[in-house]
């Protein structure tokens, strides 16, 4: 079966098209806390609601320091490979060296 190719991304047109024609919201009762066509609900819902946003990353009990340090560029790319996340994969390999005891070498 081939595979069908979706649009990314949000359809502004159709978004546009149907804010116009004040076409209704969709929503699940049972998951969504109001119903989103029913302006009075909408209202009372946001009259009691509490916002918070915090701001960057979320905190934690030990924080890590920031480190400059020098590596074979091989080994950089090796990492960099991998994809996102790298620094965390390189971390694991530091931490479970240093559980081994190889930095004692």
């Amino acid at each position: 079966m081939p595979k069908v190719k979706r649009p990314k991304g949000t359809d502004w047109t159709r978004v546009e098209r149907d804010a116009a024609n004040d076409v209704p919201i969709t929503y699940a009762p049972a998951e969504d806390p109001y119903d989103p066509n029913d302006a009075a609900a909408v209202s009372a819902y946001w009259q009691v609601a509490t916002i918070t946003r915090a701001r960057g990353r979320p905190p934690v009990a030990v924080k890590r320091p920031t480190l400059n340090m020098r590596v074979d560029a091989a080994v950089l790319s090796a990492f960099k490979a991998t994809g996102p996340g790298w620094q965390t994969r390189m971390n694991a390999v530091l931490r479970d060296a240093v559980a081994r005891g190889v930095e004692k070498a």
